[in-house]
């Protein structure tokens, strides 16, 4: 999967997700949205423990070759250089702690789920996906340096919908996201999403409005 940079998607992917959800929405009367967003949280204690770790790092090291640096032994003006060395490691340590990988690396997978699953819950809001009708809305998000695939729905659907439903539609997702293939990692987990939609909401013979847009959002 992608390490946390938000891709440019082509117009021709793009209309290839639109198509997917317009077909999809044939099938059933509830509203699929795929969302992509570039990172689900801003970890700031990744940093400070990044930080913390290279400020210790070189302090260790400043200590263990002490007499390197003082050939003639301590002077108060070398806490003043220890002090100084600690911090500009630390706030390099910082810094470094904004990258995915760091993220990854110092972030539990139960701390990155919360933040998903809260992007989720906030994008759901924030793009309308709760304002149909009939509460049928579902939200298909991934999120690139979590490197996880989230699945809400609205109430109606929470009702039929399963968690194992949904970790269906995640798996599927997944498979072709591994593959290096995104777009037809939603494409895919959309046409799930479908089949499963369209046993406890199936789309009115005459009556089956397009609510919310087709096209895939994408979040920084």
């Amino acid at each position: 999967m992608a390490t946390g940079k938000l891709p440019a998607l082509t117009k021709e992917e793009r209309a290839r997700v639109e198509a997917a959800v317009h077909a999809a929405e044939q099938h059933t009367s509830a509203e699929i949205v795929p969302m992509i967003v570039r990172q689900s949280g801003l970890y700031r204690e990744a940093q400070h423990r990044a930080g913390l770790l290279v400020a210790l790092f070189i302090l260790t090291a400043l200590l263990t070759i002490e007499t390197a640096w003082l050939p003639w032994g301590w002077h108060g003006a070398n806490a003043l250089w220890l002090l100084t060395a600690t911090a500009l490691a630390y706030l390099f340590g910082a810094w470094s702690g904004t990258w995915p990988l760091i993220i990854r690396l110092l972030t539990s997978h139960k701390r990155m789920r919360q933040k998903v699953q809260l992007r989720a819950e906030l994008a759901f809001a924030q793009h309308g996906v709760a304002r149909t009708r009939e509460q049928t809305g579902l939200l298909l998000m991934v999120s690139l340096l979590e490197r996880q695939v989230h699945v809400l729905a609205d109430r109606s659907l929470g009702d039929h919908m399963s968690g194992a439903q949904r970790q269906d539609v995640v798996a599927v997702v997944v498979e072709r996201i591994k593959a290096d293939d995104l777009v037809g990692g939603l494409c895919r987990g959309i046409e799930a999403s479908a089949v499963h939609l369209a046993r406890c909401c199936p789309s009115g013979e005459s009556d089956n409005p397009n609510e919310l847009s087709n096209d895939v959002i994408q979040d920084p």
